[in-house]
């Protein structure tokens, strides 16, 4: 009875000892705590959290908890006396307090735990089965003038336990300017979600939404100057979150742009960096050689390896350093949190090679880790193939180095279609010869599901400048865009062969042009069937064009053999006089075993007659199927003729 007692006493006693203080009078952190990253998090992650704390002299403080959602683990100070890192573990949801101590005074920052919604970590991503729509949010639409005039400074929702401060913006909204900000937001978006939906659309990629606040050329994006906040010109995150909910309300995926080598000059940590090595110093200022073989090249010098990877893309962009695993362990958390807050579909990651390869395939393993089917596609710009291949997950590169990510962008086929479409007159390793090239070369890829193909993006010239203006040309590569392997992206307004302004020099900016009927007061509305019929001069073949685009990419939706058959092709040659030359001409069968897709691609100014016999490896005799073009029943067999600068695409079944 008495060691009962004794032992009872000295659990009481131990009680006492561990009893949470009561923090209940101490003061919130108003100026105290400028900051904490992620802005919260979710119980039932997988990712550790690491907490970025910043404040003025924040790293002499002592950290605790308040509630029961939160345990530190370990607690690291940075070089800069305004930051701290806490490494913790998640208990529970709900909001508690990280309470700091300092010289007899304490404050408290709320931080807020949610419970994780279900099924998260299953989550679907974008597949072949899908077509992903880029847009250039500035450009696309504006629904609102209200953040037209910029932002003066002030808090908004962020989606942490309170609002957030974002500093004025000084890049105003000038239309007639290429390079300003013209005012498209998400609001805008939003709205226009039918018609991208109507379209064939499966996916939409946007240029990046977050804070980008360069005092000039801010409208892209691409120099963030805060990661965890979308850029009130364009909205709020819950605005984007709002995005994203429409689109999966009409079966459309959002995968977000994010930027993990290179921040922009206007970054608030610009400042004052938490470590000396937080990013690659700029001074003396050493730009980027853009020389991705020096990764895979036995014979490359240490000094273009370390220029590539510590370079700067532009004076405007600073390079991080992602080597610092503080730095990477930040990247990695916050693409989970945008992912999990916004319930996104996908990752586009921008310049991938200019990134430190090592630590970028882990970023690449802690997200899919977390998000086992999550698809990342990485833009790999690259026309050679053996080192765009070298990119892919698990390929078997003779050095060993395995980036961990599932898909790249096919710049090499991107290239060869925009040439192949501009020759006519062709001599033996020209024309439609360039893209069967392109296609032969397949061998070098791992996964052949998991390439983005496409015949522009933002930072290319408008398609329809590129192929003279000519729709025959642009129906030729929307056709190729339709059905050849891969995951096919297009480039917003490329389904009526936007063209570059030519009021303004020639500049990126002059070819990121604004969709005409997304602006109030816009004379031209392409986004109805009404306004693309009334168009005229540039826009004359606006309707045809967007109806050839709909036929093929709502057809594309449900057809198994484009989205996941195989690829049979073959190139033909005629005689002229005593030589034989190719033809220009291109045709290929996607196939599974039940279904089979035939598409000849007539590259010439001159009609041509199917010789059906030239095929009979694949298909013995003519068969029945149905002209996805036209709809009408099709018999393919020999004299089938094909129109000057046309396509036939015909599926049946096997």
């Amino acid at each position: 009875m008495k060691r009962t007692l004794y032992l009872f006493l000295c659990l009481l006693a131990l009680g006492a000892c561990r009893q949470v203080p009561d923090y209940s009078g101490v003061a919130e952190a108003a100026g105290q705590v400028t900051r904490v990253e992620p802005l919260s998090w979710w119980t039932g992650m997988h990712t550790d959290l690491q907490l970025l704390v910043q404040g003025p002299g924040i790293g002499g403080c002592d950290v605790a908890v308040e509630g029961k959602g939160l345990e530190i683990k370990a607690v690291h100070k940075a070089d800069s006396p305004n930051y701290l890192f806490l490494d913790v573990a998640v208990k529970a949801a709900g909001t508690c307090n990280l309470v700091f101590s300092r010289d007899g005074e304490q404050f408290k920052y709320p931080y807020l735990i949610r419970e994780r919604e279900a099924g998260s970590r299953g989550r679907e991503s974008f597949t072949t089965a899908d077509m992903i729509y880029l847009i250039m949010p500035d450009r696309f639409a504006s629904a609102t003038a209200d953040n037209d005039a910029g932002w003066p400074g002030g808090a908004y929702d962020d989606g942490s336990a309170r609002a957030w401060t974002v500093p004025a913006t000084p890049d105003r909204v000038d239309r007639a300017a290429a390079v300003s900000r013209h005012g498209g937001d998400i609001q805008g978006m939003t709205a226009h979600l039918d018609y991208i939906a109507d379209l064939g659309a499966t996916a939409i990629w946007c240029t990046p939404l977050l804070l980008d606040n360069q005092p000039r050329e801010s409208y892209h994006g691409y120099a963030c100057a805060d990661y965890y906040h979308i850029d009130p010109r364009f909205g709020d995150n819950a605005a984007y979150k709002a995005f994203v909910d429409a689109a999966h309300a009409r079966g459309i995926k959002v995968i977000m742009d994010i930027v993990t080598n290179h921040c922009g000059t206007a970054h608030w940590w610009m400042e004052d960096a938490p470590f000396k090595d937080w990013y690659h110093s700029g001074e003396p200022y050493m730009q980027m050689n853009a020389l991705f073989s020096v990764y895979m090249d036995p014979n490359a010098s240490v000094r273009d390896r370390e220029r590539q990877e510590s370079g700067w893309f532009v004076p405007s962009m600073p390079d991080m350093n992602l080597d610092n695993p503080f730095v990477l362990k930040y990247f990695q958390q916050w693409a989970v949190w945008w992912i999990e807050y916004a319930g996104l579909d996908g990752l586009r990651v921008d310049t991938y090679p200019y990134n430190e390869p090592e630590p970028m395939s882990r970023w690449c393993k802690a997200v899919t880790d977390e998000y086992p089917a999550m698809n990342i596609v990485g833009e790999c710009w690259d026309s050679n193939i053996p080192q765009l291949a070298y990119w892919q997950k698990d390929h078997p590169n003779p050095n060993g180095f395995n980036s961990n990510l599932p898909s790249i962008m096919d710049f090499p086929l991107e290239s060869a279609i925009k040439r192949a479409l501009n020759e006519e007159h062709v001599n033996w390793d020209e024309g439609m010869t360039r893209v069967y090239s392109v296609l032969a070369q397949d061998f070098a890829y791992t996964d052949l599901s998991h390439m983005m193909t496409f015949f522009a993006n933002h930072d290319h010239a408008r398609t329809g400048d590129v192929l003279g203006q000519d729709p025959a040309r642009m129906r030729l590569a929307l056709a190729l865009l339709a059905t050849l392997r891969g995951i096919p992206q297009l480039y917003y307004g490329d389904e009526m062969m936007f063209l570059e302004r030519k009021d303004v020099p020639s500049h990126d900016g002059a070819k990121r042009i604004d969709f005409p009927g997304g602006w109030e007061g816009d004379g031209t509305d392409l986004f109805s069937a009404a306004g693309r019929s009334a168009a005229a001069g540039q826009y004359r073949d606006a309707a045809a064009l967007h109806d050839y685009t709909r036929t093929l990419f709502q057809w594309r939706k449900g057809c198994k053999a484009v989205q996941q058959g195989r690829t049979l092709h073959f190139l033909s040659r005629r005689n002229v006089g005593d030589r034989n030359i190719t033809d220009n001409t291109y045709a290929f069968f996607r196939y599974t075993a039940e279904q089979a897709v035939f598409v000849y691609i007539n590259n010439t100014g001159e009609e041509r007659s199917l010789d059906w016999h030239h095929y009979r490896e694949f298909v013995s005799g003519p068969v029945q199927g149905r002209n996805v073009l036209t709809g009408e029943q099709t018999e393919l067999r020999d004299g089938v003729r094909i129109g000057p600068k046309s396509a036939l695409i015909v599926e049946f079944n096997r």
